[in-house]
């Protein structure tokens, strides 16, 4: 049975996130994501004014006089969330954990698909695929989906084991559950390596979009004496000594070179990045990235 804290959460953030659809988010969804391309609907006789290209050759030969084939577009999507679990989500120098960050700004993707009557699925990974939730419509299955990414643990093969992360597993799977193309938002902290092909191969099929989530204290250390540090999907250890300018100059070129690396590996695929850190709002950039894409359109 889910707790009550949790059945409590989903509810807050059903109420903020629904809000701030209606607000902030209102018409920027629907005009970023449009529908991929023209379905079929029927033929009618040719009307004066019609064009050429349009003729349905087969159904004129037949009947004996020209017909046109019409068109609507086919507005229905599939949003996909592929989220990532591993225990490095566990971490948070403010008021949230990455995870719990991640899930409010998913359930704020999700509720503007339903709005405009697309689909939302779930795939929840650490080293490998956690959960699969098939994509679906309405507010009842997007509460679902909420629930799962608030409540849902990583299945643990063996006592103290660890939750390592692998994009690679999680990209791949994509690649096999969904057939038709979809909106894919990839959420990680990306402290991973290995998935650059991944990567290339599924943003041919679907439209992927990554976001990066962060911690401040990931980036940058403050001068606070000696620290002991541990690497949450390792376990690993390490002494640190903060008060050492070098070392917090180290650290932060580290974590630049890290950033400017995944930048690179993102535009040589064209994925397009949001970046979210626990200690801002979360829509801010969201909306950024909306009116970015809708002028690149």
């Amino acid at each position: 049975m889910i707790p009550r804290e949790i059945l409590k959460k989903v509810q807050q953030i059903q109420i903020r996130t629904s809000h701030l659809v209606t607000t902030a988010l209102a018409g920027e969804y629907v005009s970023v994501f449009k529908g991929h391309g023209m379905e079929f609907e029927d033929v009618r006789e040719y009307q004066p004014g019609d064009e050429i290209k349009t003729i349905d050759w087969n159904v004129t030969a037949r009947m004996g006089h020209p017909f046109i084939k019409r068109f609507v577009e086919e507005r229905e999507l599939t949003v996909m969330l592929l989220v990532d679990l591993s225990d490095s989500g566990s971490f948070g120098s403010v008021d949230q954990f990455k995870k719990e960050v991640a899930a409010e700004m998913c359930a704020l993707l999700a509720f503007s698909a339903i709005k405009n009557n697309d689909k939302v699925g779930l795939i929840t990974f650490t080293d490998k695929i956690e959960k699969f939730v098939p994509p679906k419509k309405g507010k009842k299955h997007v509460l679902r989906v909420i629930r799962e990414l608030l409540y849902s643990e990583p299945d643990f093969d063996h006592p103290g084991c660890r939750h390592q992360t692998d994009i690679r597993v999680a990209l791949e799977y994509l690649t096999k559950v969904a057939a038709r193309r979809t909106v894919t938002f990839l959420v990680s902290d990306f402290l991973a390596t290995g998935y650059e092909k991944s990567l290339r191969i599924a943003n041919k099929r679907h439209d992927i979009i990554a976001i990066t989530v962060t911690d401040p204290r990931e980036t940058e250390l403050s001068d606070s004496g000696f620290i002991e540090f541990e690497d949450s999907e390792t376990g690993e250890i390490l002494l640190v000594d903060t008060g050492d300018s070098k070392t917090r100059k180290s650290f932060k070129a580290m974590n630049r070179k890290r950033e400017d690396d995944r930048k690179a590996l993102f535009r040589s695929v064209n994925v397009d990045e949001i970046n979210i850190t626990t200690n801002e709002s979360y829509v801010d950039p969201i909306m950024k990235f909306f009116r970015k894409r809708e002028k690149r359109q």
